[in-house]
């Protein structure tokens, strides 16, 4: 075996997503496997979402692949980290080992000098393919735009790889290569229903000062509509899932191309249900209606706060006031919505947070989900926020979620603030409904317990 290409995300040592049992596969690696096919480059895909290190381990053992390619992200970072160290052993035949994704692009040296041999920045395509071209063949790789090496025990980056302009060129991800039907199978025994993913997009032309661009980059660059409708279509004839979620981050950010999506959709028989994410500036009552006869069911409106004051520190630019409209809104129309919480942000007072309530309470989103802000490398949170950290736990056995810096008050009181928001809203919601039941009660009575320890931890 020349290359092979996996990740490192095992599904049965992580306690959250065995209890959340949503899924997915690694969709960029197998974009990137798909191009080197379509190049004449042989490989093959290890998908170790549904098995234990052990057992990829035991696979690469048996096959000594002579390039062992990692996609890493800031989950998934500690146990790459672990992979890595292990196939330095003897025993594996040394295979040169190239790390891509994007924990990679602001932790060069940490990550050569944690055993990469090579880091791909950015897109992968092109660049894991031209590597792999140069380490099989044996010839010089010092001209391939967008790597990372060691040269001397120091850091060596090369000129940035300009990115795809025209993704038609892209051809679709390798599903072939990955057990889709255990992904199918595990989502309908806990859902009742089947979903698979599908990208469109890659960048975003947004600023929001937490968010990561570093593969992509602040751009904005789409597929075809034709194209993305004739893979739907592929995927209801071949997989026949109930839903599919499409991975992009602003998916109606160009109403000209959701028109024609539409019509291809329609035109083309490709409905399947599906959600998205975007932008409440991005929506209006027509692109609404496009999106629900094209298979909508569901709209993830990000809104982040319910503070203007925070949106705008954050550099969200959007009023707080348009997104609490458009939720209503997409409701009225009979779509789901979702919208994203942080809780946490730098400057936010319990004033804020009482505003996020009043916000979650006025909305109304079928789903909402809440975190504590975090600082990624690379981003202008981090940048904002770096003189300030007060917890860097150690980098190889940590994430970017441990990182810690100096708030309105101590982290603990950001926890409490959490189980307040969820509660008040929970009870709001069993309330307006007349369910004053045990549960609504519950509810209240935690709201008031992690308000009075809210207070105590000031």
């Amino acid at each position: 075996m020349s290359v092979l290409l996996t990740h490192g995300y095992y599904l049965s040592s992580d306690p959250k997503e065995q209890r959340i049992m949503k899924p997915y596969p690694p969709l960029g690696l197998l974009y990137v496997s798909s191009y080197l096919h379509s190049k004449g480059m042989h490989n093959d895909v290890y998908d170790s979402t549904f098995y234990t290190k052990e057992d990829q381990l035991a696979f690469i053992l048996e096959k000594k692949p002579r390039i062992v390619a990692i996609y890493t992200n800031l989950m998934t970072k500690t146990e790459v980290i672990s992979l890595m160290k292990i196939l330095k052993l003897p025993e594996y035949g040394f295979p040169k080992i190239i790390l891509g994704g994007p924990d990679v692009s602001y932790n060069i040296e940490n990550y050569l000098k944690a055993g990469a041999d090579f880091l791909v920045i950015g897109e992968g395509e092109e660049t894991t393919f031209e590597l792999c071209g140069a380490l099989l063949d044996g010839q010089s790789y010092a001209d391939i735009n967008g790597i990372a090496y060691l040269e001397n025990n120091i850091a060596v980056k090369t000129a940035a790889r300009v990115k795809f302009r025209e993704l038609d060129e892209l051809p679709l991800p390798n599903r072939d290569a990955i057990p889709n039907e255990k992904y199918l199978e595990i989502w309908k025994r806990n859902h009742g229903e089947s979903s698979m993913t599908i990208s469109t997009q890659r960048g975003c032309p947004y600023t929001c000062k937490w968010c990561s661009t570093a593969v992509y980059g602040q751009s904005y660059r789409r597929r075809p509509p034709e194209q993305v409708a004739a893979e739907m279509k592929m995927l209801k004839e071949k997989y026949n899932p109930d839903a599919i979620w499409f991975v992009d981050d602003v998916f109606t950010i160009s109403h000209k191309w959701l028109t024609a999506f539409h019509e291809e959709v329609v035109k083309q028989g490709a409905q399947i249900r599906f959600e998205c994410i975007t932008r409440a500036e991005r929506l209006n009552e027509e692109i609404l209606r496009l999106l629900k006869e094209a298979g909508c069911f569901r709209i993830w409106i990000g809104a982040e706060s319910g503070s203007q004051k925070i949106i705008d520190a954050m550099d969200r630019r959007v009023d707080v006031n348009h997104v609490k409209k458009m939720i209503q809104d997409t409701n009225a129309l009979g779509i789901e919505t979702g919208t994203f919480i942080m809780v946490g942000y730098p400057g936010e007072t319990e004033a804020d947070i009482s505003e996020t309530i009043q916000y979650l309470k006025d909305a109304n989103p079928t789903h909402y989900t809440i975190t504590i802000a975090y600082p990624i490398k690379g981003t202008s949170l981090y940048e904002e926020i770096e003189k300030d950290i007060t917890v860097a736990p150690d980098w190889e056995t940590s994430t970017d979620r441990e990182i810690d810096f100096r708030r309105e008050y101590p982290r603990k009181y950001y926890d409490y603030a959490v189980s307040k928001v969820v509660n008040e809203v929970e009870f709001h919601r069993a309330f307006s409904k007349n369910h004053f039941s045990v549960k609504a009660v519950k509810h209240k009575a935690k709201s008031f317990l992690a308000t009075a320890l809210m207070s105590l931890s000031k």
